[in-house]
């Protein structure tokens, strides 16, 4: 590829988990109602007023921090504004597109989520049935009793799988070698399979990219279509995402208006153009393209039930613990945020190289999606990642 990650902490690896504890956070208890849906926003320029979300978007960027910053930001009335800051290209100088189409990364898993559920509500996948129901014989890793993974487990991070990921770049700066390289699903199990670092099914949340490939192919297996023909017909095409899509094979660029991605190159400390790439390697877990504003559409259609049948989206929401110092808990393919002012956001950011988001939308309606154009890895100055997450939290808990 033609930039590396530099840091080989879990939290700035490909398809990570991208909430952190924020500093300002509160514990706050889950509501249980819906959202009002929202339809895709029209697409405006980025605001020219300098007001706090583009301020703290400023903050983000500059020397030693990222190079380009995106947002869009959606008020409890439904109203959109859509913010920019820095720079798309570092040898041109242009700017961000308001707007832009950005790799997602593990906000990937979120659509992926809700395929599978759609299928439960169909009567075609059993939430609590074995993986060894619909994939018999497919996981092997050593330490794993596959007949005890359910589905629920899977989409849950709670499969105690391996992660393939930790296989193809034991280290950031073994991405290179596989930057225009297709990998299938299959291949992608094989890793994880032949790893030894498994744990018993139900021992806790524990995130792994393996769990959505696996998920992948159980809606496959079940439906007898490609999953981003599934993912396409059954979520994108359905709320009307204007510039959200599945890579066909083989697809490296990226289409339509967008920022160019970077990555620091850990031997000569440049940052490298990231943008064009094979994303196989995501697939199911990862490898989607969208923008912030259609993000926001997503969620608040998702969490408005515009996706899910109620039964099934109570089963989303209903999460367990990731860590007990951050308050956050994990649905079927989703965060729960807890925000300073005491509301909760919905929620699933993603990390993959050149790109990294957070998003989420609250009961009341509101929606935020912030995208920088490098990884936390690849900036110098590490305090951005604490703006970036007390940026988040302003966004979402604005008067």
């Amino acid at each position: 590829m033609s930039a590396l990650f530099t840091s080989s902490s879990r939290r700035d690896r490909p398809f990570s988990p991208r909430y952190r504890r924020m500093t300002t956070v509160a514990a706050a208890a889950v509501a249980a109602g819906s959202l009002a849906f929202v339809g895709p926003a029209p697409i405006t320029q980025a605001e020219p007023r300098r007001d706090a979300i583009q301020q703290g978007l400023d903050k983000l960027v500059g020397t030693d921090r990222h190079p380009g910053a995106l947002a869009a930001v959606r008020d409890q009335h439904g109203r959109t504004r859509h913010y920019t800051a820095g720079v798309s290209d570092l040898r041109a100088g242009s700017k961000v597109p308001a707007n832009g189409r950005v790799r997602i990364g593990s906000a990937s898993k979120m659509f992926a989520s809700v395929v599978v559920l759609q299928l439960v509500g169909e009567g075609k996948v059993e939430l609590d049935a074995s993986i060894e129901k619909y994939l018999p014989g497919l996981v092997r890793a050593k330490g794993v009793d596959a007949s005890k993974i359910t589905v629920r487990r899977l989409l849950q991070h709670d499969s105690g799988l391996p992660d393939y990921t930790d296989s193809l770049f034991p280290a950031m700066g073994d991405l290179l070698p596989y930057q225009h390289v297709y990998l299938e699903p299959r291949e992608l199990l094989d890793l994880a399979n032949a790893r030894e670092d498994g744990r018993p099914a139900g021992s806790g949340w524990s995130y792994s990219n393996t769990n959505y490939v696996l998920a992948g192919l159980i809606a496959q297996q079940v439906t007898g279509r490609p999953f981003n023909e599934l993912v396409t017909t059954r979520v994108i095409e359905r709320i009307g995402l204007r510039d959200t899509y599945a890579p066909e094979v083989g697809e490296q660029d990226i289409r339509g208006r967008h920022p160019k991605g970077y990555q620091r190159n850990p031997v000569t400390d440049e940052l490298l153009d990231f943008t064009r790439m094979d994303p196989s390697w995501g697939w199911a877990a990862g490898q989607l393209v969208s923008t912030p504003g259609d993000l926001n559409t997503f969620l608040g259609a998702l969490l408005g039930g515009k996706l899910l049948e109620p039964a099934q989206l109570a089963q989303l929401r209903a999460t367990i613990p990731t860590d007990p110092e951050s308050g956050q808990g994990y649905g079927l393919g989703i965060f729960s945020i807890p925000l300073s002012c005491g509301k909760v956001a919905w929620g699933h950011g993603g990390v993959i190289p050149g790109y990294s988001n957070e998003n989420g939308v609250t009961d009341d309606g509101r929606a935020a999606t912030i995208v920088v154009t490098a990884t936390q890895g690849s900036v110098k100055d590490k305090s951005v990642a604490a703006d970036r997450s007390a940026l988040f939290d302003a966004a979402l808990c604005a008067n």
